[in-house]
């Protein structure tokens, strides 16, 4: 069984962002399906962003239907032997540049 959780910054960014794309709900759970056929994604839109022994930091587009045309990012780690994604980080592209590499740092740090 795959768990999804999440990290306390990324709970705040999903409520804020919720509330702006209403859709969001809806496609982060089409987004989980996706990761529980490939955990590392497929395709161009998912980036392996650091690689240690049994945990994988993935950067990814997340298609939310209420942007259209435009996506948000998701960052996640990918620990294979507990079979668990954690979310890290949740950005939309106009807003921030950038994942933000120091809270990737000390949530690898916490391990």
């Amino acid at each position: 069984m795959k768990l999804f959780k999440r990290t306390p910054e990324f709970e705040k960014e999903f409520k804020r962002l919720v509330k702006k794309f209403r859709s969001l709900d809806e496609d982060i759970c089409s987004f989980e399906k996706i990761l529980e056929a490939y955990p590392t994604g497929v395709g161009s839109k998912f980036v392996i962003i650091h690689s240690d022994s049994g945990v994988k930091i993935v950067k990814a587009r997340l298609a939310c239907r209420a942007l259209r045309e435009s996506s948000l990012r998701v960052i996640y780690a990918w620990h294979e032997q507990c079979v668990t994604f954690f979310y890290i980080e949740l950005y939309h592209k106009g807003e921030k540049e950038n994942e933000d590499r120091v809270r990737i740092s000390e949530y690898l740090k916490s391990l």
